[in-house]
C-alpha cells in the first residue's frame, strides 16, 4: 500500500477533457481553451464549463446564453494551447490558428470544424461559484465527423485520437484497457483484474 501524504484541498482532478470553447456576441466570434468541462445530466443531456469572469469569452456567453464544446484531435494541441494563452479581445484565434468556423444548426455559436465532435449548448444557468462562474447548459445538437461512425451506427471516439490534460500538460489518450461493465462480465469465481 503506498504512503499518503496530505495535501490542502485544491483542483487536482486529473486527466481531463480539453476543449474549444466556440462563442459570438453576435458581431464577433471567439475561441477559448477549457479544461474545466464535464457531463452533469442525461435526461436532458447537459454540460458545464467554469469561466473567470474575467475572460473574453465569459461576456459573450453570458450574453447569449450559448456555445458549443468542441472536442479536438492530438494534431490541434497547439491551437487549443493558443486558444487558451491569447485572448480574443485583441486577436481572431480562428483565423490566427487557420482553423474553419462552421454554423451551428440550434446555436448561433460557432463550431470548429477540425474537432470530430461538437456539442452545441444552451446556458440554463450561471452559478457564481467565486474565482470562477459554472455555466450549465442543455446540449441541444451534436455534430460528428461521419468517418466516426462505425457500420453498426456506434459512436467510434476512440478512433478520433483525443487530446486530453493533466495538471499543465496535455496527453494523448491511451489504449482501452475495458469497457463500461467488463468487471461483471467476467466468468463467475475469476478474479477482477488490476
Amino acid at each position: 500500500m503506498n504512503k499518503k501524504i496530505s495535501w490542502p484541498g485544491a483542483t487536482q482532478l486529473a486527466p481531463v477533457p480539453v476543449v474549444l470553447i466556440g462563442c459570438s456576441d453576435g458581431s464577433r466570434r471567439n475561441l477559448c481553451t477549457v479544461a474545466w468541462v464535464g457531463t452533469v445530466c442525461s435526461t436532458p443531456p447537459m454540460v458545464s464549463i467554469s469561466l473567470r469572469k474575467e475572460r473574453f469569452s465569459h461576456g459573450m456567453i453570458s450574453g447569449s446564453r450559448e456555445f458549443t464544446v468542441n472536442i479536438p484531435p492530438v494534431f490541434l494541441a497547439a491551437e487549443v494551447d493558443y486558444c487558451g494563452v491569447v485572448s480574443g479581445r485583441e486577436y481572431d484565434k480562428f483565423a490566427v490558428c487557420k482553423l474553419t468556423p462552421g454554423e451551428g444548426e440550434t446555436v448561433k455559436s460557432p463550431i470548429v470544424m477540425e474537432c470530430p465532435l461538437n456539442l452545441e449548448c444552451k446556458v440554463r444557468n450561471i452559478l457564481e461559484l467565486g474565482s470562477h462562474d459554472l455555466f450549465l447548459a442543455e446540449i441541444t445538437a451534436v455534430r460528428v465527423d461521419e468517418h466516426l461512425i462505425g457500420p453498426k451506427g456506434r459512436l467510434e471516439l476512440e478512433n478520433a485520437n483525443l487530446l486530453a490534460y493533466a495538471h499543465g500538460h496535455y496527453h494523448r489518450l491511451g489504449e482501452a484497457i475495458g469497457h463500461f461493465g467488463f468487471s461483471v462480465r467476467r466468468k463467475p469465481g475469476s478474479p477482477v483484474r488490476r
